[in-house]
């Protein structure tokens, strides 16, 4: 079966982004090139065809340098997904193995740039999700959950204008650089523009201080490492347009 013919990687048109940090206070808003993105995050079967063909990736095979010991804890053995929901996004997989999964595809994990800009379409707009009180709520009440349950299939929702489903409210999502703007940690030695990044400043320093979901993604990716592999995360992929 072409498994991989299941994700939809759609095209996200060339556009402006405000990141949550602008790069430099003069500059609140960043150019976006056209970009392709799956349009689902990367599912339990999909995934599994993929450690069928390359079982290195598997659990108990792939090495403690790419994944710690809850990866793909979920699963019923290396190559075997048991019970679980076969459309449902795979999680507690690395960075590491998300991205050779993106890579065996023809693409990469998306930036954190790419995909905070793909997520802030609407369900009728390119952008203004993170103002909107209907998905800011949603997004709300998925965090109010504690993530301590596996995830249902994939696609059940409306898809945003860019036609990318499951933005918000299922998982958290591996974006490529994860960890390229820390938000917590010690920055005694920073310069002015650098400190203002960091801890009770990180929120003066933010492009809407009361963009309190925006923040949670940001504080999450500063958490992990490219080992983790934790039970709420997975990923969808992205390439060149």
């Amino acid at each position: 079966m072409l498994w991989w013919l299941l994700a939809l990687r759609v095209a996200v048109p060339e556009g402006s982004h405000a990141p949550f940090y602008p790069p430099t206070p003069e500059l609140e808003k960043v150019a976006m090139p056209a970009f392709m993105l799956d349009d689902k995050p990367v599912t339990n079967a999909q995934f599994l065809t993929f450690v069928k063909a390359n079982p290195e990736w598997a659990r108990g095979t792939v090495s403690p340098l790419f994944a710690e010991s809850g990866y793909l804890a979920d699963w019923m053995g290396p190559k075997s997904i048991g019970a679980l929901e076969p459309q449902a996004p795979v999680v507690s997989v690395s960075w590491h193995a998300a991205r050779a999964f993106c890579q065996a595809q023809g693409g990469d994990l998306p930036t954190s740039w790419q995909w905070e800009y793909a997520a802030d379409a609407t369900l009728s707009a390119p952008s203004g999700a993170r103002k909107d009180p209907e998905t800011l709520q949603q997004i709300l009440n998925w965090y109010a959950q504690g993530g301590s349950a596996l995830p249902g299939p994939v696609g059940q929702g409306q898809p945003n204008h860019f036609g990318l489903f499951d933005m918000h409210g299922l998982i958290w999502e591996w974006t490529l650089d994860f960890d390229a703007l820390p938000v917590t940690g010690d920055a005694r030695d920073a310069g002015d523009a650098e400190r203002l990044r960091f801890c009770g400043a990180g929120a003066v320093s933010a492009a809407d201080t009361e963009d309190y979901a925006s923040f949670m993604r940001l504080a999450f990716r500063d958490s992990l490492e490219a080992d983790y592999a934790t039970s709420n995360l997975g990923f969808r992929c992205a390439s060149s347009l």
